[in-house]
């Protein structure tokens, strides 16, 4: 499974999908996140709750043994076919920079996303 930024937000700001986000975390073979997410994710935590909430995310991602996968060419070039095909003013979906890249993730692993909203649903990535 390739969790987005917005799940682990979810998660951190305990919002009502959490338990259902921890849940598909831990039952999960496979948990990744690009490491484009993991910056997305540290800076919106940072914004909102400080270093607490910095250090909030690294505990749950270590505590959840999420691999942070760098970003390659191979994913590079699914992003930008992500935004050319869902991008924002583009398309519903209106995927952002940090949306393209989760979704690259998940295609190039042929993983699930696990995400919060509507957004990637409009899409063909498979959700979890």
């Amino acid at each position: 499974m390739v969790i987005d930024t917005s799940a682990l937000v979810a998660i951190l700001q305990d919002e009502p999908e959490r338990g259902a986000f921890n849940e598909a975390i831990e039952a999960a073979d496979r948990r990744s996140m690009s490491v484009v997410s993991f910056v997305e994710a540290s800076m919106i935590l940072e914004t909102r709750f400080g270093p607490d909430g910095v250090r909030a995310l690294d505990l749950v991602i270590a505590k959840a043994d999420i691999e942070l996968v760098p970003v390659d060419a191979e994913q590079a070039h699914a992003a930008r076919t992500a935004f050319r095909a869902y991008g924002k003013r583009r398309h519903p979906a209106g995927l952002n920079f940090g949306d393209c890249f989760a979704y690259a993730l998940a295609r190039t692993l042929g993983e699930p996303l696990l995400f919060n909203g509507s957004d990637f649903s409009l899409t063909d990535v498979d959700v979890s």
